[in-house]
């Protein structure tokens, strides 16, 4: 029989899960079984990595916990239960001695403020972003003119027709880097904002991206049909949304599976703005995840987990869902990575 005095326990706020010497689940509190969706008395005796996915940090703090025999507080911790969504959670470890040696660990989730402040940062390194891309756009499209005048040039001294089949390309490739870098140093005066229907939208990416690779890949539709339209630039929006399903099926090297998942998301606050309804596409695949190292800058301009990625079309994709009002959101790990893009409806 526990000796654990959990009556104290029931009725706090706080969430509580009680580990024995062995580091088991021994206890959770109401709070603590509201906290992560789960009833308690199933859990009662499993090791904790059994329960909880991306222990980590949490055995790192446990360690550090009773190696100083004091109570050890980690401050940004992504703590859930396995198959089930991650939070982001205060956490604090104390080892107290009875009859035996117990761990009582208390959480409090921050996933509020915690997206506020990422939020704001994302909204500063989203107006820096595009004061570097177009700084980068215009030294650019300045060498451009001159390495197409020079393939014109070329072209007329070629004596042997097929030679110029090489100077075309060199034309027609600085002809799209100059609509490309027009469209970097412009990109507010492009807009075209208009009623759009979200699946419209998708339909023509999962066209697209399957044209591009037919066979090995699947792309599934999980739609809320009865989504009403939302206002937004059609061409803009097709760019987010292609950029990230191609990353996916890329990081995936065109084999596996990615869901278009459309869903309705209420009182949410975007941009420091507070909005009713918003839209909220979700584009999830079965890949192998983002690498760590990348994680807290995937949205950073030259910044790419592939050998030959330019690392601008996550960049482009936040840029354009900014311009909207929305925000891009996403969770990665290992056979799963799923990127949220809110878009807030009139």
């Amino acid at each position: 029989m526990r000796d654990v005095p959990y009556i104290t326990l029931e009725h706090l706020a706080t969430a509580v899960v009680v580990l024995d010497d062995q580091v088991r689940i021994n206890y959770l509190n109401p709070a603590a079984e509201n906290l992560f969706g789960t009833s308690g008395k199933g859990l009662y005796g499993l090791p904790l990595p059994q329960v909880f996915c991306d222990t980590e940090q949490l055995i790192c703090a446990i360690q550090q916990a009773l190696h100083n025999n004091a109570s050890y507080i980690e401050h940004d911790l992504s703590l859930g239960i396995l198959g089930r969504a991650k939070q982001h959670l205060r956490g604090a470890v104390t080892p107290i001695q009875l009859a035996k040696r117990y761990l009582i660990l208390e959480f409090h989730p921050i996933d509020r403020p915690l997206k506020l402040a990422r939020e704001a940062q994302m909204l500063d390194q989203t107006q820096a972003n595009r004061l570097l891309l177009r700084n980068l756009a215009h030294e650019i499209k300045n060498p451009l003119g001159g390495i197409r005048g020079a393939a014109q040039l070329l072209e007329h001294e070629l004596e042997k027709p097929g030679l110029r089949e090489y100077t075309q390309i060199i034309i027609q490739e600085a002809d799209r880097l100059r609509v490309l870098m027009e469209k970097l140093l412009t990109p507010q005066a492009s807009t075209h904002y208009s009623a759009v229907n979200i699946h419209e939208v998708l339909e023509r990416v999962r066209s697209v991206v399957l044209a591009e690779i037919p066979d090995t890949l699947n792309i599934e539709r999980d739609y809320d049909t009865s989504l009403p339209m939302l206002v937004g630039d059609q061409a803009q929006l097709i760019q987010v949304m292609l950029n990230i399903v191609r990353n996916a099926a890329q990081a995936m090297q065109g084999k596996g599976k990615i869901v278009l998942r459309t869903r309705i998301a209420r009182q949410i606050t975007l941009m420091k703005r507070r909005h009713r309804l918003a839209l909220v596409v979700q584009i999830i695949d079965n890949g192998p995840g983002i690498l760590p190292e990348l994680r807290d800058k995937i949205f950073y301009p030259l910044v790419s987990g592939r050998a030959d990625g330019h690392g601008l079309g996550l960049t482009l994709a936040q840029d354009f869902v900014s311009q909207h009002q929305g925000a891009i959101e996403f969770e990665s790990e290992a056979g799963r990575t799923c990127f949220s893009v809110y878009l807030p409806l009139p």
